[in-house]
């Protein structure tokens, strides 16, 4: 049994466990961190929507940016009450319209099986952003120097939204489409804009995250792994710049290549 570390920011979101560690040819015990993993169930106008496996920070953020996400609400205004339980495993919400009909419920994983979604229609992103290489690449090593979760227990994914010059919102998760909806839910709960703006993420890129990154009309999603290949399709069709295997000094664009000022021939 793990026991929940302390520290600012930190509280709740990484254990303490044993391990036996080999290295340089001998075996020795360790203490070690690793993500803390909950199950938050939404509950929204009393009817249970989803359970969702993620890691326990920021909890009313990834509510609010899943359901907008889903499409279940439009704005901040549309809830008029949200709860979230002391042992964090429930969040109640009530919305401004008690009649609003819910989809059915799911179990959302946090693995490979995970970022099923109800609403699968996305939103073309229309943009004349236009950046350059650094633009892209700057953010991204802003993004890896902040990691402070990963830095500390690994297991974890990590997001951001930037405007080039500086990281405007920041999300870790043990699922990489839960830091999306975080982000998400930080910008509106904020009124932080997403439009026109650079989603980053250090995990893959999936057709679910597209759809996220439409929803939120930002028009280059970036990560340091390779993109699917519905995906590389998918951000064709939605008019979003699809950037992928960034390292410190090179990245592979797979769509929409005009905005980082290449020819579209």
């Amino acid at each position: 049994m793990g026991k929940r570390i302390g520290g600012t920011g930190m509280k709740g979101i990484a254990a303490e466990v044993s391990c036996d560690r080999f290295s340089d040819g001998e075996w020795e015990r360790a203490s070690v961190y690793v993500p803390s993993e909950t199950e938050l169930t939404i509950r929204v106008n009393r009817q249970e929507l989803v359970t969702i496996l993620c890691t326990p920070i920021k909890i009313d953020y990834l509510v609010l940016g899943f359901l907008y996400a889903e499409g279940i609400i439009s704005d901040i205004g549309d809830v008029v009450l949200m709860r979230v339980c002391e042992d964090d495993t429930l969040v109640d919400v009530r919305l401004s319209n008690p009649e609003h009909k819910m989809p059915t419920r799911r179990t959302i994983a946090s693995g490979l099986g995970g970022g099923q979604i109800f609403n699968t229609q996305g939103q073309r992103v229309d943009s004349t952003l236009v950046l350059t290489p650094t633009e892209v690449l700057s953010p991204m090593k802003q993004l890896l120097a902040e990691m402070e979760l990963y830095q500390l227990s690994g297991g974890v994914h990590s997001s951001a939204l930037s405007d080039t010059k500086k990281l405007l919102v920041m999300a870790e998760d043990i699922g990489r489409h839960n830091t999306l909806d975080k982000i998400q839910g930080e910008c509106l709960s904020r009124e932080i804009s997403t439009k026109d703006r650079l989603l980053l993420t250090t995990g893959r890129i999936s057709s679910e995250m597209l759809l996220k990154a439409a929803r939120m009309q930002t028009p280059v999603v970036v990560s340091r792994h390779s993109p699917t290949g519905r995906a590389v399709s998918l951000a064709g069709d939605l008019g979003i710049t699809l950037v992928g295997r960034v390292r410190d000094r090179s990245l592979a664009v797979y769509s929409h290549p005009e905005r980082l000022g290449l020819s579209t021939n």
